[in-house]
């Protein structure tokens, strides 16, 4: 069962998500290569080289030299941002370019070229306010085979602070915003296919792009507004509308706030445990997760009364709970999606206790995306924050922030192109509800000529008690790049996705399933271990 974490956990565990999704995102990276090709002479990775074989306006190589030490280690302070340090890998040219944008920005991006290339290109996708550098999703990548391309958007601030996107005199750079939304992605993949040219003296038999929370963002970005670039794309956890997700992130201390009535921690896991008991059979079997979210009606209030370490539950309590999963909603309009029943609050519902008293503390990313980006103040001080206030905030930032929103439903282009898309998303996503990814799929079908049709290049899988980019209670997809590759280079079209649940001290798998293909979900066929995913199979709904 989920338990919720203190703040100091949270904050420590959160970057360890998007490292741990980055290995195992793409393990294997799972068909046939594509076309293996003979490794390249060694001799070739070299800064002048590289140079004298890359024409690329604004692109300049900075360095490229041969790897075969089987390790690589980020930066000092920067391996919990996306993972290392890592081992076990094989030879490749390590390059590193810059591109200078308008404003003469320098943007790196960074390539990793195995040795033993199996014909791919692999774009890497962020996360938070950072773009990369992925250096885990480049590891899994590499290891596999893949020419991988990670770009920063021209910034290397941890995926926690957006605050680089205020200029000394408080006014945003335009030109950073820019690349960050789109056009730095779109650039590294133009790139990165140059480079994989220039290098094997051939140009990837197939593209894809793999990214999961900003990068399941940009992966529908790329589909939408720039649909030549890859034949395939994962998305998983995408903040579908950011300009709307990342202001509704504050919404679990504005509730508190508002109604001057924190909730301790212990109060907060009550609810979740009582939630995650009562809905846990709706999948047929008792294994601490909710296997259907949305058809969860248990009622916070019948836990009023109950004793907890902290204080017996009271209807105040119960209201603030009821509010935060209702979600943003002011004068009965919808802003925004509240977290999942049995999502854990502890990521954005942090209460800390001090001289007798709680105080509330917002998830930085929210608070960054309301005072830097909304509101040009650093400092604001989110205190001051009121209903009313949200409302014009949110209105605010959805019309200065257009090119954040991937939400247009219209993906024709790429589905035209041949491409195929992978959508996945937790059920128990701390952070972005999966309600708004299922909602975005809907409207793709909607705009694609119905369920059948779109089901022939974009499936939507969901996976029950899954976290943001990470097991938590349930599995997520073992390696969802694998079901897209299958499906380009061979025409097989995934009814499930293979997900798997590891033991984080022994990491050792203790429980697979099969995620289906929405809106199918997975039934325990009343016999067999309930760990195992020969055990389920995929049907049309639960039943109560």
């Amino acid at each position: 069962m989920i338990k919720a974490k203190s703040h100091r956990r949270r904050r420590r565990l959160v970057p360890t998500l998007l490292g741990a999704l980055a290995l195992l995102v793409s393990l294997s990276g799972g068909a046939q290569a594509a076309q293996a090709a003979p490794p390249p002479d060694p001799a070739g990775c070299s800064t002048d080289g590289l140079r004298s074989s890359l024409n690329i306006d604004g692109v300049t190589v900075d360095r490229a030299e041969l790897n075969t030490t089987g390790t690589f280690a980020p930066a000092p302070g920067t391996e919990s941002q996306f993972g290392g340090p890592f081992t076990d890998l094989p030879a490749y040219c390590d390059v590193t370019l810059t591109r200078t944008d308008t404003a003469n920005n320098r943007i790196t991006i960074k390539m990793w070229l195995p040795e033993r290339w199996n014909g791919r290109f692999q774009g890497a996708g962020g996360g938070g306010f950072s773009c990369g550098i992925n250096y885990g999703l480049m590891a899994t990548g590499v290891t596999t085979g893949y020419a991988s391309a990670s770009t920063n958007c021209g910034h290397d601030n941890s995926w926690l602070d957006g605050k680089w996107v205020l200029k000394p005199d408080l006014t945003l750079d335009q030109p950073l915003l820019t690349t960050f939304a789109s056009t730095g992605i779109h650039e590294m993949t133009v790139t990165g296919k140059a480079v994989t040219n220039a290098y094997y003296a051939k140009k990837p038999a197939y593209s894809y792009f793999n990214g999961c929370s900003m990068g399941g963002r940009m992966g529908l970005m790329e589909a939408q507004r720039y649909p030549k670039d890859y034949d395939g794309i994962t998305s998983g956890a995408p903040a579908v509308n950011q300009p709307q997700v990342l202001p509704s992130l504050i919404w679990p201390q504005l509730v508190m706030k508002e109604a001057n009535h924190l909730l301790p921690t212990c109060k907060q896991e009550a609810f979740t445990n009582a939630v995650v008991k009562a809905c846990d059979r709706l999948d047929g079997v008792a294994d601490g997760v909710i296997g259907a979210p949305a058809d969860c009606r248990w009622n916070p209030n019948s836990l009023i009364g109950a004793k907890t370490a902290c204080g017996t539950i009271t209807p105040k309590d119960a209201a603030v709970i009821a509010k935060i999963w209702q979600g943003p909603k002011v004068n009965g309009r919808f802003l925004g999606y509240g977290l999942e029943r049995g999502a854990p609050l502890s990521y954005l519902a942090v209460t800390t206790a001090a001289n007798g008293a709680l105080s509330g503390q917002p998830f930085s990313v929210g608070l960054d995306w309301l005072g830097s980006w909304v509101q040009r103040n650093p400092d604001w001080d989110w205190h001051t924050l009121t209903y009313d206030k949200f409302v014009q905030l949110i209105d605010q930032s959805v019309k200065e922030f257009p090119a954040f929103s991937t939400d247009d439903p219209d993906v024709s282009a790429f589905r035209n192109n041949g491409g195929k898309l992978v959508l996945w998303h937790g059920q128990a996503d701390p952070l972005i509800s999966s309600q708004g990814t299922v909602s975005y799929y809907q409207r793709v079908q909607q705009a694609n000529g119905g369920a059948r049709a779109t089901n022939s290049f974009a499936r939507l899988f969901l996976a029950p008690g899954a976290g943001h980019c990470a097991n938590a209670a349930g599995p997520i997809p073992s390696d969802p790049l694998a079901a897209v590759v299958n499906w380009v280079e061979h025409g097989r079209a995934p009814a499930t996705l293979p997900a798997t649940l590891t033991d984080p001290d022994t990491q050792k798998t203790t429980v697979t399933r099969r995620l289906c293909a929405y809106p199918l979900v997975a039934r325990y066929k009343g016999h067999g271990d309930t760990a195992n995913a020969r055990n389920y199979h995929c049907a049309a709904g639960y039943t109560h």
